[in-house]
């Protein structure tokens, strides 16, 4: 299949691969939910209070009073991914349970500690944990689920389990690496393409890369299959955070949750900023003068919605979108010819197919 503008336009959720038969998604998304919030909850009622609460209002489970609620706990793509990763190694599903489970808990311990030192005040619809409980337990709390990852995983006892830590571990790593090489980026006139995916492949592309092995080595898989799916879920979060960029200058805030052109007021260094900056030409040089301005301003903050649009325009007019764009597609295509690797069954391999369509195209 070959997905629409991510960002741009929206497509059926449920489209699965050209010439295979349709895979349900949203169902695929929700078997993932299910099954490991469940085992998710019982992990964060480990923790001491008041982090307990706290982590439940993250999740979704509670609101700010601590009344039950139904909110939006996310896309749940890195759980679906860890369950379809123990059947492309001939496993039932059910085995990659504990490996979803600490992915999950790795990435909201990022989303938790991101909130925090980026000032995001909306996530999901909802104030952030730090807006509504304070810095502090934003930062306890996500320390708590990291801890809670490998517990998860370290306590099933097994050889693969110690195999699947270690993966996670590396992905950790390299999540926070690309989280310092993010906050380092804002503070810099310039920045390379070249870095800026350096930097998103492993703030984003490492976990989904882990998301999407780990299921396999809890179900026995050796190293290769395991890098192979790797490599597909690498190059899914590449893609994953090119739409990300795009919906983070031009997306819909009823959709995101997040405020207009919430990476411009933000100074974040993404793709379409950092690939419209290196173009050339005259949209380019005027955004160059104008950002180089506005790194000096100590106005910046009452920026008028009328000037951060004109910056928008002008990332556009140099060719940032569209380049951001034809990246998305160009980094799933990659992700997809890795999975010619890996001998699964041709179901788990078409709904690895259909995520990866859902991932890129998408409005939030």
């Amino acid at each position: 299949m070959n997905p629409g503008n991510p960002a741009v336009e929206n497509t059926d959720a449920s489209a699965g691969p050209a010439g295979g038969e349709k895979a349900d998604t949203l169902a695929l998304l929700e078997r993932g939910r299910t099954l490991s919030t469940p085992v998710l909850r019982a992990a964060v009622d480990r923790l001491a209070a008041p982090m307990d609460t706290v982590a439940a209002y993250h999740f979704g489970w509670i609101d700010a009073h601590g009344n039950p609620a139904d909110g939006d706990g996310g896309k749940a793509v890195r759980p679906a991914l860890a369950l379809l990763s123990a059947e492309a190694a001939g496993a039932a599903a059910e085995v990659g349970i504990p490996g979803a489970v600490a992915v999950e808990l790795v990435h909201n311990f990022s989303l938790l500690h991101d909130d925090l030192m980026d000032g995001d005040e909306q996530r999901r619809h909802r104030d952030t944990v730090w807006k509504v409980h304070g810095p502090a337990l934003a930062i306890l709390v996500g320390d708590a689920l990291f801890a809670l990852a490998n517990e998860v995983l370290l306590e099933l006892g097994t050889v693969e389990a110690g195999r699947a830590a270690r993966r996670l571990t590396t992905a950790s790593r390299k999540l926070i690496d690309g989280q310092a090489q993010d906050i380092s980026y804002e503070h810099r006139e310039s920045v390379t393409v070249e870095e800026c995916l350096e930097m998103e492949g492993n703030k984003t592309g490492a976990l989904l890369a882990c998301a999407v092995s780990i299921g396999a080595v809890l179900g026995g898989a050796d190293d290769r299959t395991a890098d192979k799916l790797e490599e597909y879920g690498y190059h899914l979060g590449l893609a994953f955070q090119a739409v990300d960029d795009l919906l983070g200058i031009w997306g819909d805030p009823e959709s995101t949750g997040k405020q207009t052109w919430s990476d411009l007021r933000q100074r974040k260094k993404s793709l379409p900023v950092v690939a419209a900056l290196a173009a050339g030409g005259p949209a380019s040089e005027e955004l160059t003068e104008l950002l180089a301005a506005d790194a000096k301003s100590n106005d910046f903050e009452n920026f008028s919605e009328e000037e951060f649009a004109a910056r928008a325009a002008l990332i556009e007019a140099a060719g940032g979108r569209r380049w951001t764009a034809d990246e998305a597609r160009r980094q799933y295509e990659i992700a997809i010819k890795a999975l010619d690797d890996v001998d699964m069954d041709q179901r788990v391999r078409d709904q690895l197919v259909a995520l990866a369509d859902f991932v890129v195209v998408r409005k939030r």
